[in-house]
């Protein structure tokens, strides 16, 4: 198999996990002084083509010290399991509320059922492994991990997830945010300037918090995020200060669609869509739509539960 992956600055790489289509899904790891910590695992399918990566890389899996999933959302770590049974020595780091999910996976696959169907959960996700409970660490917030002396910390991150936390890489100076600092599709790059995009997927959507979390991030200065969709950003403030704007657009779009349940939801996934449409200007739109399709239904149910609950 030809491995495709992505070198970036400070031993830094990222993976092409295939995930639904190319360019969805990045799988990153780290490499110092031959230790490993991978940030993301994607889905079991993924596995074959991170370990062809170090492999190319001269790397062993047993060179892996820590495998870092940001949330259990089973596109960021529906392999984590798989990617254990194949790495001896490495330990899983994960938010404390979402530990139990990857030493019992079962509720986590029945919520991707109740979202996609179990017949297209399966084909997306296949069997989710458990991962032993003494192999898994409950990182505290701003906790530190060494790789080989190269250290790593945990920043809890909430907004797209209670559970969601990112890890601060400080010798770089980059971040491995997940779904914190929203999405960024190569079909979206004008001018090599990404355009990003919140995640307010369901169920734990929080626009204050998300905000927060963004903040947060900003105010380590960081010189890059590395996100799960996709991959290296740069030019950090300006992206961030966009991405702070647009969650704001989307609670406002959402706080304005009209009637209840399912037509709220559907008017919002038509407000948010035709929002972005409008300032994805220099792309042909008619690509752009069945690429952001499923998000934006995504997005609109997160936004409209958000609603819900707030309303009571």
């Amino acid at each position: 198999m030809q491995a495709k992956f992505i070198p970036w600055p400070h031993n830094t790489y990222a993976v092409d996990a295939i995930y639904v289509r190319p360019g969805l899904a990045a799988i990153h790891f780290i490499v110092e002084k031959g230790r490993v910590a991978v940030i993301e695992t994607a889905h079991n399918a993924a596995l074959p083509r991170f370990l062809e990566a170090l492999k190319e890389l001269n790397l062993t899996p047993e060179a892996v010290d820590y495998v870092f999933v940001t949330h259990v959302h089973l596109d960021h770590a529906g392999g984590a399991g798989a990617y254990m049974a194949e790495l001896p020595n490495a330990k899983l780091v994960v938010h404390p509320r979402g530990a139990r999910h990857m030493i019992d996976p079962t509720q986590l696959f029945a919520g991707a059922s109740a979202v996609y169907g179990e017949e297209t959960a399966r084909k997306l996700y296949g069997e989710i492994v458990p991962v032993p409970a003494e192999r898994v660490i409950e990182a505290a917030d701003e906790e530190f991990f060494s790789l080989a002396g190269r250290p790593l910390q945990c920043l809890f991150t909430p907004g797209h997830a209670k559970h969601h936390l990112c890890v601060w890489d400080s010798q770089a100076r980059v971040c491995f945010t997940g779904d914190a600092f929203g999405i960024a599709y190569p079909e979206l790059i004008v001018d090599k300037k990404p355009f990003l995009i919140p995640a307010t997927t369901p169920s734990q959507f929080d626009p204050e918090a998300m905000k927060a979390s963004i903040k947060r991030l900003l105010a380590l200065k960081p010189e890059a995020m590395y996100l799960m969709h996709f991959s290296r950003v740069d030019d950090v403030e300006r992206q961030g200060r966009e991405l702070l704007a647009r969650i704001d657009d989307f609670v406002r779009l959402a706080e304005a669609a009209p009637g209840t349940g399912t037509a709220r939801k559907e008017a919002i996934h038509v407000a948010i869509e035709s929002h972005l449409m409008e300032e994805i200007v220099a792309k042909n739109r008619d690509k752009i739509k069945p690429i952001l399709n499923v998000d934006m239904e995504l997005n609109a149910q997160g936004l409209a539960l958000w609603l819900e609950q707030r309303e009571g």
